[in-house]
């Protein structure tokens, strides 16, 4: 193992990481609160502190491991709580605010993508530029894998939580039982080699977009 590329990884994905999950899970309680649950900002999960939302497993440990072995890129932050069911309109509650995590992230690959922009605009070689490029890439990249991750209709995954608030309420009661067992799920997908297969195309495809809106630039 490199240990010298390893450190250049992570000191590039650790900012877009964390922004990333933190902002992911604040949409999630700020969209909750809009329909009236208050839980997540009662128990201080609205803040854009990171040190709040990071979980030790999902944050830290399998991203660094991933990136160490050049595998795609996911992870997770600490869920916040939401209580949908009683609302006035649960099921309208429980898509809106699965939608939103990722909606965030999707608006702030957009945002690396104006910061990318920006660092190129006003190249001058130096070593500052070239991290603050790859930075840029890698808030594009982990923003987009994490959106298209999370929108996977596996629960506890928020596609999982949009299926289940598609469903007919029995039917969605009975979908949303399969929360224990949808990491393990997401666990065999990544020892079988099918979540490569899920979120490989999402990573070309950005990339190339990347590639091709940045070449006039280059």
């Amino acid at each position: 193992m490199d240990y010298h590329d390893v450190l250049r990884k992570i000191s590039i994905y650790t900012i877009p990481v964390l922004f990333a999950v933190t902002l992911h899970e604040v949409a999630h309680g700020w969209m909750a609160r809009s329909f009236g649950d208050r839980t997540a900002e009662l128990l201080g999960r609205l803040s854009l502190n990171p040190l709040r939302h990071i979980d030790p497993l999902g944050t830290l440990l399998v991203p660094g491991i991933l990136l160490a072995v050049g595998a795609p890129l996911f992870g997770w932050a600490k869920p916040v709580p939401v209580v949908t069911s009683v609302l006035p309109r649960p099921r309208l509650a429980l898509i809106m605010v699965a939608l939103a995590g990722p909606l965030a992230n999707i608006t702030m690959a957009f945002v690396w993508l104006g910061v990318l922009v920006a660092v190129l605009s006003v190249w001058s070689g130096h070593m500052l530029d070239n991290w603050l490029e790859r930075m840029a890439q890698a808030g594009i990249l982990v923003n987009v894998l994490l959106a298209v991750f999370n929108l996977l209709p596996i629960p506890p995954l928020d596609g999982g939580r949009v299926v289940a608030g598609a469903l007919p309420t029995r039917w969605g009661a009975l979908f949303e039982r399969l929360s224990p067992f949808g990491m393990l799920i997401v666990l065999a997908l990544v020892v079988t080699g099918q979540f490569g297969w899920l979120l490989n195309p999402a990573y070309r495809a950005t990339d190339h977009v990347i590639s091709a809106l940045l070449r006039p630039l280059g």
